[in-house]
């Protein structure tokens, strides 16, 4: 996903992440309808993709006048960033209970991450896919938060594979993005009723292993 050009960002945008999306939610405003918005702008963003997707489509996704989005979102950018936090703190509740859950050891704990991602990123949540397919680079007015977001996260996959009994030789961040790029492609040619995403991580993490020890 190329890169766009740089504009310049709008001065009264909202505050990002997943602190914006709960503030909003709280607002005592009797016509506030941010899930709705989310919802829409996620399923457009998937849809459409981010570049082709304008604030009128998601307003009349919503069921509202664009006026009345502005009300809530001040620029698509500060819109795709709540989306964006939404995405992944959905992913990273499933994946730190699986982080948290009993194991034998620290390669099944890995498994168990792994099988949380595929779960989350594989259910068809157009959030979980705006995060996948929306690289931080292809909206630079927004690249640094879209991207503490996904660090946020992959800190839960350095801790897994930081625990593996490996080598010390072994370079441990790129074994971590080598896992990711795999688990993430996986969207792209998965197809329900085959491999379930706890068999496909049963046999991503086998192929990490043996990489780590040839």
């Amino acid at each position: 996903m190329p890169a766009l050009a740089r504009k310049s960002a709008p001065t009264d945008r909202p505050p990002a992440g997943r602190a914006a999306v709960r503030a909003l939610r709280a607002a005592p405003r009797a016509d506030n309808r941010v899930n709705d918005v989310l919802a829409a702008a996620a399923r457009l963003f998937r849809e459409k993709g981010y570049a082709f997707t304008s604030m009128r489509d998601i307003a009349s996704g919503a069921g509202m006048l664009a006026g009345s989005l502005y009300y809530h979102f001040a620029s698509k950018e500060g819109l795709l960033v709540a989306v964006y936090a939404e995405g992944v703190g959905r992913i990273t509740a499933a994946v730190d209970a699986a982080a948290s859950a009993p194991a034998a050891d620290p390669w099944q704990r890995l498994e168990q991450v792994c099988a949380a991602h595929l779960e989350a990123l594989l259910e068809a949540s157009d959030y979980a896919q705006v995060v996948i397919r929306v690289r931080p680079d292809d909206v630079p007015e927004v690249a640094a938060q879209l991207t503490a977001l996904r660090d946020a996260y992959e800190k839960v996959f350095s801790r897994a594979i930081a625990a593996l009994p490996l080598d010390g030789r072994a370079d441990r961040r790129a074994l971590k993005l080598m896992l990711l790029g795999a688990l993430n492609w996986s969207q792209t040619w998965y197809r329900p009723g085959r491999d379930s995403p706890r068999t496909l991580a049963r046999r991503f993490v086998r192929l990490l292993r043996e990489s780590a020890a040839a």
